[in-house]
């Protein structure tokens, strides 16, 4: 993507600056200078570590919203929590049901203590389980400790991709406010001026900028883009807890 818009770029000052410039893309980056060469690594290395992130992070929220969306077919039809939990340990990227098995661990540690309290190993029956106020606390922290858990694992680099759109289109102008004295330096030595002379100095500095909005552009949009789905999970996950709750309080807290 990158080297089609510096082709087209390149056929643009090819064009429109005379007969007698014709050096191409591939040309103007090698003949660059060492700064510019520099910048244009620097921008290679965020836009091909940019990429990498935008499509693993497509494959991972992909799978996470369908995944949930499945979970909740699952919990909403099921009828014991414990086949429930069995069933969503297959989902293993769904958000949504790392809250739920938290939850229904710490429920099921308050089953243990409550009514087993000398064998807390053996499960006890959760339907007959009554538990204090204190017990939908553990279960509410529980909850939020693996939301935040699975946050942290879905905006996992997208910093990265924040970090490139705003300052990689800098990087790019440094290299052309460089490759610009370059080339007014060698004006200067030359004693000419002639557009000849200038156009393959200015085309060189120009490549850097068309690098650094290159590599900012993609970024910019797919670290908003997957923000905003991701806040549509934490929206699913968020109403997951509450209504979970509102279980736990309905059928096993203490009259």
């Amino acid at each position: 993507m990158n080297y089609i818009f510096f082709q087209v770029m390149g056929q643009f000052f090819a064009g429109e600056l005379g007969s007698g410039f014709r050096g191409s893309v591939i040309d103007l980056v090698l003949y660059s200078g060492p700064v510019v060469k520099g910048v244009l690594v620097i921008l290679l290395f965020f836009s091909v570590f940019s990429w990498a992130i935008i499509f693993s992070k497509m494959r991972l929220i992909k799978r996470a919203e369908k995944e949930s969306r499945a979970f909740l077919r699952l919990f909403w039809e099921g009828k014991q929590l414990s086949s429930i939990f069995a069933d969503s340990k297959k989902l293993r990227f769904s958000p949504t049901a790392e809250i739920f098995r938290a939850g229904y661990v710490e429920l099921t540690k308050l089953s243990q203590a409550t009514h087993n309290p000398e064998n807390p190993r053996k499960e006890a029956d959760l339907t007959a389980l009554g538990i204090e106020l204190s017990g939908i606390d553990n279960i509410s922290r529980a909850m939020r400790q693996a939301a935040t858990s699975e946050m942290t694992k879905l905006e996992r680099a997208l910093g990265f991709l924040a970090t490139t759109g705003s300052t990689t289109p800098f990087i790019g102008l440094f290299g052309t406010v460089w490759g610009i004295m370059d080339a007014f330096r060698g004006i200067g030595l030359r004693g000419s001026a002639t557009l000849a002379v200038v156009a393959p100095g200015i085309s060189e500095a120009l490549i850097a900028t068309a690098a650094g909005l290159a590599a900012a552009i993609p970024a910019v949009v797919a670290y908003n883009y997957y923000i905003n789905r991701i806040k549509v999970l934490s929206a699913e996950m968020e109403n997951f807890s509450a209504e979970f709750l509102n279980i736990v309080k309905r059928h096993f807290l203490k009259a």
